[in-house]
């Protein structure tokens, strides 16, 4: 009987536009991240276990937010891997930000493993009551408007 893996294909392509092998079957080599938005910010969770925190770099640069991070491993001599599943090298996501951020109010902190990024709204991108002007009736529109009644 064969058994079907849905996944090989993709895990093959995976491999291929990588140019190595992903680890495990499904390993990923790409930070999983949340993104949501509170009130006047969005937070950007990225989960980086087992990184150095002085290897994490945040740069924005033209509204692109680029997340950098690099997981080693120690040298050990003299062992056998009987399995190793875990990515050791560099991760890199990408994420466009748009017109509507404060890209100078961005901050970021790294706790257990998690990187936090708080993106401010840009002011111009905040919702806002429009206040409507009335129009002051010059003496000729006043006196149209009174025959038409």
């Amino acid at each position: 009987m064969l058994r079907f893996d849905p996944f090989r294909d993709v895990d093959s392509l995976t491999s291929a536009l990588l140019g190595a092998s992903t680890g495990s079957d499904r390993a990923p080599r790409f930070m999983p991240m949340d993104l949501y938005k509170v009130d006047d910010h969005y937070v950007l969770s990225a989960d980086l276990p087992g990184v150095d925190p002085g290897s994490i770099d945040v740069d924005v640069d033209r509204g692109t937010l680029t997340l950098t991070a690099q997981r080693t491993v120690p040298e050990s001599s003299g062992v056998q891997w009987i399995s190793s599943e875990r990515f050791a090298g560099t991760f890199r996501r990408q994420i466009s930000l748009g017109d509507g951020v404060d890209t100078e109010g961005i901050s970021a902190s790294y706790d257990n493993g998690v990187l936090s990024i708080t993106i401010l709204l840009a002011e111009r991108a905040k919702p806002r009551k429009v206040d409507i002007a009335r129009a002051e009736l010059t003496g000729e529109q006043r006196s149209i408007e009174h025959q038409s009644t």
